[in-house]
């Protein structure tokens, strides 16, 4: 398994994608009164969202109405964890359309690299999920 080249992403870069999102989310009409974040890589930019749209952050342990309600993670790569929230409004920082089985409703950039995002929230060598995969091959022999 090959391990993909990481992209660090700056807080600069991250303050232009919130502003994209927000401002799609602003011309799509649609307005809501919760955003929750996916942890742990949405929580930041839930926050960051909320505090520039004037909305209550809320957390996932709470009842949230469907159409009122905005869940946003950092990515969407795989889509697995999205599409669990089919029913709900997604948002996403970048969005991988070429590896994704689910599309967000919202997303900042669509990012057609195989490059692994690293945020500035996460550690700075954090492992891409092939490494994590070959770690865990090697411990299960």
């Amino acid at each position: 398994m090959k391990t993909k080249i990481k992209r660090y992403i700056s807080w600069e870069e991250v303050e232009t994608l919130v502003n994209i999102l927000h401002d799609n989310i602003l011309e799509s009409g649609k307005e809501f009164t919760h955003i929750c974040g996916i942890p742990r890589g949405g929580l930041t930019p839930a926050i960051m969202l909320s505090h520039k749209m004037g909305i209550p952050y809320h957390s996932l342990s709470e009842r949230h109405p469907h159409n009122e309600t905005l869940f946003v993670d950092d990515i969407c790569d795989s889509g697995e964890t999205l599409q669990n929230l089919y029913e709900y409004y997604t948002a996403v920082l970048h969005y991988k359309p070429h590896t994704s089985k689910y599309e967000p409703r919202y997303y900042a950039c669509k990012f057609e690299s195989d490059d692994w995002i690293v945020y500035p929230w996460e550690a700075k060598d954090s492992k891409t999920i092939q490494d994590y995969k070959v770690t865990n091959v090697l411990k299960n022999e």
